[in-house]
């Protein structure tokens, strides 16, 4: 009877051992600088990554104040200073994410880790947050272009972990993040009806306090605008130049980048960058043909 149940039991877990996750492997932090959380049921996992490219903060353009606010905060952390958590927020291809790349590619020798959570994972965040806690090395857990639907509860994870739980996040992890949302949730005009005025002093409903409460944890608020037409053909000669040769650009392609991005419908760095892609691709193919 002891040999059939074992023999049972044997059987049960050997079918239940595809269902379990991997073994996690121990993140060498000495030699990888960036990874991505992977949440599962059963808790997570940290997959190294290589640094996705060369970009440099010199690469971006039309973004000076906000380079400069993120980069000494950043530095700030990586000092033990105090720092403060970042949302960076704007229109579409302005340079959130590219910013936070050449970053880490900046700062990484001088300690910088970053670890990327998608906002799917989110609800794992506060099991990340204490793996990390007691590791010697500066974090940054980042979540790229954030933002929440109205029945989306994995904002709380976030709210929790930036300035809720009673421990906190701890001195050696920060959270940056970027949206293209100021408050990251949505919001509607019947979020106002809530709203009331006492004296001279307007107070927000409860709909609209929730909304703002998640952005207001954030301490340093990072706007990113659309590029006037000056910047943006700033922003192409240097990525014609670094994709091709400085001859590249002149009046012929600078009259294509405006024609460009008429057809896009906006000027961004972004679209200074695919600009470049198309112009060096299409010089390089007709010399070659």
């Amino acid at each position: 009877m002891d040999a059939e149940l074992s023999r049972r039991l044997a059987n049960v877990l050997e079918q239940a051992e595809h269902w379990l996750p991997p073994i996690p492997e121990t993140m060498d932090w000495d030699t990888h600088v960036a990874a991505l959380w992977q949440r599962h049921p059963l808790g997570g996992r940290l997959l190294p990554v290589p640094p996705r490219d060369a970009l440099s903060l010199d690469d971006l353009l039309g973004i000076e104040r906000q380079k400069l606010a993120l980069v000494d905060n950043t530095r700030a952390f990586l000092e033990g200073y105090p720092a403060n958590h970042a949302l960076l927020w704007g229109s579409r291809g302005s340079g959130k994410s590219s910013l936070i790349r050449a970053l880490l590619n900046s700062l990484a020798p001088q300690g910088l880790r970053i670890i990327q959570v998608d906002r799917h994972d989110l609800s794992g965040l506060p099991m990340l947050v204490e793996q990390l806690r007691h590791q010697p090395h500066r974090f940054v857990v980042y979540c790229d272009d954030l933002s929440f639907e109205g029945h989306d509860d994995a904002y709380k994870a976030l709210k929790s972990v930036l300035d809720g739980a009673l421990t906190g996040p701890p001195a050696n992890v920060l959270l940056y993040a970027t949206s293209n949302r100021r408050h990251l949730l949505p919001e509607s005009m019947d979020d106002n009806q809530g709203s009331r005025l006492v004296g001279n002093e307007l107070h927000h409903g409860d709909a609209v306090e929730e909304k703002i409460s998640l952005s207001d944890r954030f301490g340093l608020w990072l706007g990113f605008y659309p590029f006037d037409q000056d910047v943006y053909l700033e922003a192409c000669c240097h990525w014609v130049s670094q994709l091709g040769e400085p001859q590249d650009w002149g009046p012929e392609a600078r009259a294509e980048a405006i024609r460009f991005a008429t057809l896009r419908g906006g000027r961004s760095g972004r679209t200074a960058w695919q600009f470049a892609a198309q112009w060096i691709g299409r010089k390089r193919l007709a010399e070659h043909s």
